[in-house]
């Protein structure tokens, strides 16, 4: 795999028919985590930290930011927040594959300055089993 345009990491969301592209992203992340379960006692070896393995909660955060442009897409998010929906989203990373699943939108913030474009900033939390498929 070579290097990868950053441009190419894109989110998406389902709009009942198919998954669109989120408009005007300039940035875009996703993150997945894993909480540890430490099951360490009195008796484990030389006092290292053991982990219970697959008993902590996994989970994937999608970020981003760019230019507002009152698309089909930017509605789909704004009713999802503010109706507290799940969203279907789709994660294409290049050469890698996509993550799929249902993620809340826990924060949309828009800015601008009298002199500027407006922007904003999105942030979605993984509600359910994520799936992976390679490309």
């Amino acid at each position: 795999m070579g290097v990868q345009k950053g441009k190419d990491l894109l989110v998406k969301v389902h709009d009942g028919t198919g998954y669109v592209t989120v408009a005007g992203l300039r940035a875009r992340r996703i993150a997945f985590n894993a909480a540890t379960v430490d099951v360490t006692d009195g008796e484990s070896a030389g006092r290292w930290r053991e982990l219970l393995g697959g008993a902590g909660v996994q989970r994937a955060a999608i970020s981003g930011g760019g230019l507002f442009k009152d698309a089909a897409s930017d509605a789909l998010v704004r009713v999802a927040f503010f109706g507290g929906t799940l969203l279907q989203a789709e994660v294409l990373i290049p050469d890698f594959g996509t993550v799929t699943g249902p993620f809340q939108v826990t924060a949309l913030d828009y800015s601008g300055n009298h002199d500027g474009e407006l922007v904003f900033e999105i942030a979605l939390e993984s509600a359910g089993a994520l799936t992976f498929g390679a490309l």
